[in-house]
């Protein structure tokens, strides 16, 4: 799904959000490592980001010819930040549904980027007929899960040891979803 780009005044800094281009393969790549080797609190490490640019691009065009996905790129002062994106389904029993997700990285949390990001893509999804996000979140990511609860989420769901680490820890996810 292709939407216009905003921009928005944060603290004297220009954040914009657009949808990717081919163009932005790598620096999508480079960006996603870069998160995952931050948090424990996505589903992978950095290690285990190894698509290739052609798949990258293939993955680009493929969000936006569709029309029930949205990913958003944000770049503060030019700078890439990170995305978000949510993902539809064309079944009609699942067409009011979508599934949110956002990675930052470490140094542009805190500035109010994800509330806005998080804030466009409800807008989006809903001008696009879904009528509810869903997210999956590390139960441990309290800065996460507040933000979420003052957008309106509520947790719906528990599930224990979602993921298990290297060392042998686990981490319980919760599910949380917004009504729009």
């Amino acid at each position: 799904m292709r939407v216009s780009e905003s921009t928005y005044d944060i603290a004297g800094r220009r954040l914009l959000l657009r949808v990717p281009e081919e163009a932005d393969a790598e620096i999508m790549i480079e960006g996603l490592r870069t998160v995952c080797g931050e948090t424990d609190f996505l589903l992978r490490g950095a290690e285990e980001v190894n698509m290739s640019g052609e798949d990258e691009r293939a993955f680009i065009n493929a969000m936006n010819r569709s029309e029930h996905d949205l990913m958003l790129l944000g770049f503060l002062d030019g700078e890439y930040a990170g995305c978000c994106s949510f993902s539809g389904n064309g079944l009609f029993r699942l067409r009011h549904r979508a599934a949110l997700g956002i990675a930052l990285m470490q140094r542009f949390t805190g500035l109010g980027i994800g509330r806005i990001m998080l804030e466009r893509l409800a807008s989006e999804a809903k001008g696009a007929g879904i009528e509810q996000l869903e997210l999956e979140v590390d139960a441990a990511n309290t800065r996460a899960i507040e933000l979420y609860k003052r957008l309106g989420f509520g947790t719906f769901g528990r599930l224990p040891d979602n993921m298990k680490y290297a060392d042998g820890r686990y981490s319980d996810s919760l599910w949380m979803m917004k009504k729009l």
